[in-house]
């Protein structure tokens, strides 16, 4: 009998398995992931660290073929003879292009014209812009809708708005004249004018950029903490005292922004002029009074027919931009070294 028990209980222990007890089977030892499971961490690693180059290489793309290279090309072009009837005949003339520049009358013209357009559009435009900014900061009803009213001349077509202003500023029978007419002013040649052309032409730009950079200013004053208002309002300050001493010192960098943003619009100036001269807006009017560089380059580029002197004025107002990058950028560093 004892035998027999003990012979059957070494048969259950035996029919547990090779696991031990419970009949639980032992695992073997680890041998990590397969070759599928190393293939998807690589891939995702992959991911991980090429995916942001690939989302930003369609913009490397194009700015280097519509950016870069038109840009190297211009200044390689600008040091040669090019003719437009013959654009593959390239002859080396190095500075050549650049010294006429500096000895042709009508470039120091064009030049003069884009600094009195620029200051005419700029000024008032960005101290209306601030005006129009302020007001809608506090509250105003159908906010939402001047907000859109603000922006609708920068959603209006360039050629549509200039055609529009043309119209307004006709001589025989312009509106500006018939209200000039209605208070006794003798009817004026906007268009022949030296300086009644150059304010129509700032007028057509301030039309257009106000509300753009009204909205602009008015994003930058909701940045403003409350309780600067609040503390000029306990001590007794208007509206008027905090739009100076609080409101306009914490818009400094919007401000600076918007102003070299339009000066860099003013130099690039072209489209206003040009449809505002009628069928010789090339020339910027008889006298060239309102012939802004922009003007000055598509004339010697399409009309003279000079495509390396175009590329050199090209260049030259790349490189006055340049120039009002750098001051901004020294400006800006004083503006943060005296805070």
């Amino acid at each position: 009998m004892t035998t027999t028990a003990t012979a059957a209980q070494d048969a259950g222990a035996g029919d547990e398995g090779p696991g031990g007890e419970g009949g639980t089977p032992r695992r073997g030892p680890d041998r990590g992931p397969g070759r599928a499971g190393r293939v998807r961490g690589r891939l995702h690693r992959w991911d991980v660290r090429y995916s942001p180059y690939a989302f930003v290489a369609p913009f490397f793309l194009f700015f280097a073929a519509f950016g870069l290279f038109p840009l190297l090309y211009t200044g390689w072009a600008s040091l040669h003879r090019v003719e437009l009837a013959a654009p593959d005949d390239m002859r080396w003339v190095g500075l050549r292009n650049y010294t006429r520049l500096l000895d042709d009358d009508f470039f120091w013209n064009a030049l003069g014209n884009t600094f009195t357009i620029g200051v005419l559009s700029t000024v008032p435009q960005l101290l209306m812009a601030l005006g129009l900014a302020h007001l809608l900061h506090y509250r105003l009803r159908a906010a939402n809708f001047w907000r859109v009213a603000l922006l609708t001349p920068y959603a209006t077509s360039v050629a549509a708005a200039t055609l529009v202003f043309v119209l307004l500023y006709g001589r025989d029978y312009g509106m500006v004249n018939w209200a000039l007419g209605a208070v006794g002013i003798d009817p004026v040649d906007w268009q022949s004018g030296t300086w009644t052309s150059r304010f129509a032409v700032s007028s057509i730009v301030i039309w257009r950029w106000t509300g753009y950079n009204a909205l602009i200013y008015l994003a930058a004053m909701r940045a403003v903490p409350d309780d600067r208002y609040e503390a000029a309002a306990l001590d007794g300050a208007s509206r008027w005292q905090q739009f100076r001493h609080v409101t306009v010192p914490a818009l400094r960098p919007t401000i600076l922004f918007t102003i070299v943003v339009s000066t860099i619009g003013a130099t690039q100036l072209f489209g206003e002029p040009l449809l505002f001269g009628g069928a010789g807006g090339q020339k910027g009017g008889a006298s060239h009074q309102f012939q802004t560089l922009g003007l000055y380059l598509y004339e010697q580029g399409w009309f003279f027919f000079h495509l390396g002197r175009a590329c050199a004025v090209a260049w030259t107002m790349f490189l006055i931009l340049l120039l009002i990058a750098a001051v901004n950028a020294t400006v800006a560093r004083r503006l943060r070294a005296s805070h």
